[in-house]
């Protein structure tokens, strides 16, 4: 909503790819190119769990030669995990073909669901308010101050709405 040129941008694309009197629906996905690459550096600005959760074993147990006591707190880390020889072929290699399958599936519903958004209405910002992208960061991350926006139609054919 900061950005509208940008909004204005994927819309266009929403129009030209689904058209004004669609709804956004799977087989549209893979024509999204401009909607993709607005989702993917917008996860890549603000992920939502920039560390995993803190993790605490319910019994002591011996990992990789260590013993890890009953109760203790220890937080993974994934960066240096997905980067062990031991464990990836190549692992400084970009390849997203050894991705789980369960992220193309989690994309394409991001794809879908804020693309229908997108496609289905105009949205601002309450009169008076300015977006606040500051940001708290614990585990999660997450706005210091919620997001409120506001939806207006934007396809003339109401039938698409319900």
């Amino acid at each position: 909503m900061e950005n509208h040129s940008i909004m204005k941008r994927v819309q266009e694309e929403l129009e030209e790819v689904v058209g004004l009197n669609n709804m956004v629906e799977e087989s549209h996905l893979p024509k999204l190119q401009y909607l993709a690459a607005m989702i993917k550096e917008t996860l890549r600005m603000y992920p939502t769990v920039p560390f995993l959760i803190p993790r605490s074993p319910s019994k002591a147990c011996m990992v990789g030669g260590y013993m890890i006591p009953k109760g203790c707190t220890f937080i993974l880390n994934v960066w240096s995990i997905h980067r062990d020889p031991r464990y990836w072929d190549n692992p400084l290699e970009f390849n997203p073909e050894r991705l789980c399958l369960g992220l193309p599936l989690a994309e394409k519903m991001i794809m879908l669901i804020v693309g229908s958004l997108l496609h289905s209405f105009d949205w601002s910002l309450p009169k008076g308010e300015e977006h606040d992208l500051t940001e708290t960061c614990d585990m999660t991350l997450k706005k210091r101050k919620p997001l409120i926006a506001i939806p207006s139609q934007r396809l003339s054919d109401v039938g698409l709405y319900m």
